[in-house]
């Protein structure tokens, strides 16, 4: 009997994440665009309580920009409007 021999090379399945470079065309987009930015967008202001309890956790908490996908900026200024409202005690 003659056995044929296998080749045991190991297939690699990778996700499409780990197939994606820096240089390959952006057809994924990972980054949201700022929900309090651009037109028609929201202000920020410590009055505006309804907005303010959107980015704010159970715990009374400031959401990090990383889950909201708020820009820099923005954030800083929901953060300095948060503490004013709570101030205030309007949250």
């Amino acid at each position: 009997m003659l056995m044929k021999k296998r080749n045991n090379k190991k297939k690699s399945k990778q996700s499409n994440f780990a197939k994606l470079s820096i240089f390959q065309n952006q057809k994924y987009k990972f980054k949201k665009k700022c929900p309090l930015s651009g037109k028609g967008a929201p202000v920020v202001d410590y009055k505006n309580i309804k907005l303010l309890k959107r980015y704010i956790s159970e715990n009374g908490k400031l959401l990090p920009s990383r889950v909201t996908s708020v820009s820099q900026k923005r954030q800083r200024e929901l953060s300095l409007s948060v503490k004013r409202a709570r101030n205030l005690a309007l949250l």
